[in-house]
């Protein structure tokens, strides 16, 4: 069950990073929980589905704006298989700018089975 939970959670990872390279706020909505948390690369704190794809759109509308891409370099399911841990790096692209990246911890709860993202945390970090 563990190696199928790891599969669905990089296959909906890489499903959300195609979405945000495609700005499409609508499809991000169906890959976070509604009450989800999101720590950004700044310490700032989104809070609530509404309020994180409210901000994806925001980033949208920069003409500069590429994509975040997140990639996930290990994944923990619990022993309930209900909830997982993904840790890995993630960058973000500017067109004609030095990007921003660093590491991540992402959380993940089976909720009416389906594997959505309850939690993030991002570190911006100068590497």
């Amino acid at each position: 069950m563990n190696e199928a939970a790891e599969t669905l959670i990089r296959a909906r990872r890489r499903m959300s990073n195609e979405a945000i390279a495609k700005h499409d706020a609508a499809k991000l909505r169906g890959f976070f929980a509604p009450d989800v948390k999101v720590i950004v690369g700044d310490g700032s704190l989104i809070t609530g589905v509404d309020e994180l794809i409210a901000a994806f759109k925001s980033q949208f509308k920069d003409p500069a704006f590429v994509a975040y891409v997140r990639t996930p370099s290990k994944i923990t399911i619990d022993l309930s298989g209900d909830r997982a841990a993904e840790e890995g790096r993630w960058v973000a692209d500017w067109q004609g700018e030095n990007g921003l990246s660093g590491p991540y911890l992402a959380g993940w709860s089976r909720i009416d089975g389906r594997w959505m993202i309850d939690s993030e945390l991002y570190v911006t970090i100068d590497a």
